[in-house]
Formats: structure tokens, C-alpha cells, sequence
């Protein structure tokens, strides 16, 4: 029974050797992989976070409005940023500890 056991792993082992070697020689002729699905999961991923932002913002000014109705709605602070920007137009918010 060993020996058999020996002999089965023996021809295992030599046909893998067998079929790397021939991949070996077929793998300069492959066509290279494709980029597709990962641009796909990029060009996703950013228009998520443009819509996500997008509906954060306008939550956000529909928010202000209904507690200052008539009132022009100040620049939304930045969320996942707290260090300095510059704002053109407009009052620059205070950034600090969130009020609760």
C-alpha cells in the first residue's frame, strides 16, 4: 500500500512538473490581461462619491432652509477634511468640534 501511495504522488508530482514546464513555453503567447473590470470598479467608484456628495449637499441645504427659510445657505464645511481651504465667495465656516 505504500509504495503505491508513493508511486501516485510520485507521477503527481512529475505531471505537475510536466504541465508547468509546457505553461512555461505557452505563457510569452498569452494575451495580456485585461484592465476593463478594474476601470470599471474605478469609473464606479468615483460616480458613487459624486452622487453621494451630491445628496449630502442638498440634505444639507434642505436642512438649513427649514430651520432659516428665505436665507441665502452658507458653504457646507468640508466632512472628511479639517485642515485650511480657501474660500472665493462667500464666509468661511468655522471648523471645530461638532455642536450638539
Amino acid at each position: 500500500m505504500a509504495s503505491y501511495l508513493w508511486r501516485k504522488y510520485a507521477d503527481y508530482v512529475y505531471t505537475k512538473w510536466e504541465r508547468t514546464i509546457l505553461w512555461d513555453m505557452i505563457e510569452p503567447y498569452r494575451r495580456p490581461k485585461s484592465f476593463t473590470p478594474l476601470v470599471t470598479l474605478y469609473v464606479a467608484a468615483f460616480y458613487t462619491g459624486i452622487i453621494g456628495a451630491a445628496i449630502t449637499e442638498q440634505l444639507y441645504k434642505e436642512k438649513y432652509w427649514e430651520e432659516h427659510p428665505g436665507h441665502e445657505v452658507p458653504l457646507m464645511k468640508p466632512v472628511f477634511y479639517g485642515g485650511p481651504w480657501k474660500v472665493y465667495r462667500g464666509d468661511v465656516p468655522v471648523i471645530g468640534p461638532p455642536k450638539l
